[in-house]
């Protein structure tokens, strides 16, 4: 079976060609290369540079590989950006996705897997956060998945097409092996952004402190990457197998703040990092933790690397490697 990876040259994308490669799997990648890198895609994968709303050029790459699969990474993912640029979002995420569904209903695709969020939420206020809670996004970004969700169930009923969302909380961490990471792009990912101010390459501030969390920080539920992948895999499979309407959280169902990050980077780079308190940014809410327990008890996932100090570690251990 090949699998097709959109936003392969990106962080998750990439990590999920890595792994598709080690499985002995079929693998194309296409990425545009507006924000991702195409040196993080092995060599040996075939690699197609594209926008997946260019219908024409998407259906050539699926008919020609006999795509039976598609791994959907390819998105804008910033909270904050979104709400400066809802457009973009909209265009990006929803357009964008929609597009592809259509080249691959063409094409006679079997499965495919959307790289979801917790962003579609919203502030739930059922903490951990089933999937079952009620979609209430409160910024661009959440609502422009949410669409795409929709579009997916509803593309899935009338064409028989497999599918599943994947719902991910914050994602985190680097490639075992150091092959890649997060790298490229806008730094807006909060391990990312206290790793690169430890090592001196960037500035740093927490984002509020007057939540209505236990240390008055945000919480969130951060997941490695790797554990993340695996999780794909395993629910591709399940696809092929025939499941279809497939909605999975992915996290551990554990919540770190803000602060709890800050610690685990001084501890990991044995430094002191300096941490101004600065104002809000739109759109974050309180808390996001994972309610698991379908994709651990029904599929079968067992993470790896369930640990912030193995996170941070292998974040930090990148962004060294990164600049040498």
């Amino acid at each position: 079976m090949t699998v097709l990876v959109t936003g392969a040259a990106g962080y998750i994308g990439s990590h999920a060609v890595l792994t598709l490669a080690d499985a002995g799997r079929e693998v194309v990648a296409i990425d545009d290369l507006s924000a991702g890198l195409r040196e993080l895609i092995p060599a040996a994968v075939p690699f197609v540079q594209a926008d997946i709303a260019d219908r024409s050029r998407i259906g050539a790459v699926l008919k020609e590989h006999r795509v039976q699969a598609v791994l959907h990474f390819a998105g804008s993912i910033s909270v904050a950006e979104s709400v400066r640029d809802p457009l973009r979002y909209y265009q990006n995420n929803t357009a964008g996705s929609a597009a592809l569904l259509a080249s691959c209903v063409e094409a006679g695709v079997r499965s495919f897997v959307f790289s979801s969020t917790a962003a579609v939420y919203g502030a739930p206020k059922i903490l951990p956060v089933p999937e079952t809670a009620t979609l209430a996004p409160i910024n661009p970004y959440g609502a422009s998945k949410a669409m795409t969700e929709r579009t997916l169930a509803d593309v899935g009923a009338a064409h028989g097409l497999n599918w599943a969302a994947l719902r991910y909380f914050n994602v985190a961490g680097a490639d075992p092996a150091l092959r890649s990471g997060q790298a490229g792009g806008e730094v807006t990912h909060l391990i990312r952004r206290a790793v690169l101010a430890a090592l001196g390459r960037a500035p740093f501030a927490i984002h509020g402190d007057d939540y209505p969390t236990p240390d008055g920080t945000c919480v969130r539920d951060y997941v490695h990457v790797t554990d993340l992948v695996a999780a794909h895999l395993t629910v591709l499979d399940a696809l092929a197998a025939g499941q279809s309407g497939v909605v999975l959280n992915v996290g551990y169902g554990t919540g770190t703040s803000v602060r709890d990050v800050v610690r685990a980077v001084e501890g990991a780079a044995g430094t002191t990092l300096a941490a101004p308190v600065g104002p809000r940014r739109p759109g974050d809410p309180p808390i996001l933790v994972a309610d698991s327990k379908r994709l651990r008890r029904d599929f079968g996932w067992t993470p790896r690397f369930e640990d912030l100090d193995t996170i941070v570690a292998s974040a930090l251990a990148w962004e060294r490697k990164r600049t040498g």
